[in-house]
């Protein structure tokens, strides 16, 4: 069996006196793309939080591969529109990168000649690129992904999650993605997670798509849509990295 990146076991985390997340037990091996959906207030972003060491687990505990680099791009960054700010320079804080590294970020992030744009002119899908350059700086074995299409239209969500799986391609990392956008990117998914304070099914986007723990969650309507976009997915998959938890199971 592959040694993972990185893997919870029993995972609990408490906010506020809340059980947020109950007896989460996942392991993300190299390469793969995983991406979890659940209803709002289902734990993703607590749990993507507590992957990258931000938030404490109350019990269990999280297991990271040994020098293991994490790339993250958040849910939405606030920048001052008034304070004027290149791209290069945002790239650059806290620590100055050369016009060559910065160069070479945006394009693996499908954002070539935006270096010396500012930072406040950028369009949405424009923004969410150069963040996701900023978390390949370190060039990551695990790219961390919180709704990072959140107001993106469906066409800007699509390209997003292509240029994601061009990175994967390109860097060899395993990626793992929080999202609402169900049917793009389940399709652009090796395995889903379907999150609701626990683990409430995972596998392949198919076998997710047919649990009925997912179908309660978000209705069955979801099938035909998820076909249709698995059918637009032309590109070639490396299939290396099988996944002996394809099945639906409660809690």
């Amino acid at each position: 069996m592959t040694t993972p990146l990185i893997m919870t076991e029993n995972l609990n985390v408490r906010l506020g006196g809340r059980t947020v997340l109950h007896d989460v037990s996942v392991r993300i091996t190299p390469g793969e793309i995983v991406t979890i959906v659940g209803p709002n207030g289902s734990g993703k972003s607590t749990f993507l939080r507590t992957l990258i060491g931000a938030q404490p687990p109350t019990s269990g505990r999280v297991t990271r591969a040994d020098g293991l680099r994490i790339g993250y791009v958040p849910q939405k960054l606030a920048i001052d529109a008034s304070l004027p700010m290149t791209v290069h320079r945002f790239l650059g804080l806290p620590r100055r990168i050369s016009g060559t590294k910065a160069r070479e970020v945006l394009e693996t992030a499908g954002a070539p000649g935006l270096k010396d744009q500012q930072m406040s002119q950028l369009s949405g899908g424009q923004f969410q690129r150069v963040l996701l350059a900023r978390a390949l700086l370190e060039t990551p074995d695990l790219l961390l992904l919180d709704e990072a299409t959140q107001g993106l239209d469906q066409p800007g969500s699509a390209a997003f999650y292509q240029q994601i799986e061009e990175v994967r391609q390109t860097l060899g990392c395993a990626v793992v993605m929080v999202s609402h956008d169900l049917h793009v990117v389940m399709a652009a998914s090796d395995r889903v997670l379907c999150m609701n304070g626990h683990v409430c099914c995972e596998g392949t986007p198919e076998v997710v798509a047919e649990a009925p723990e997912y179908r309660a969650l978000f209705g069955s309507g979801t099938k035909g849509a998820l076909a249709l976009y698995r059918h637009q997915h032309t590109h070639d998959h490396d299939h290396s990295h099988d996944h002996p938890t394809e099945h639906g199971h409660t809690h």
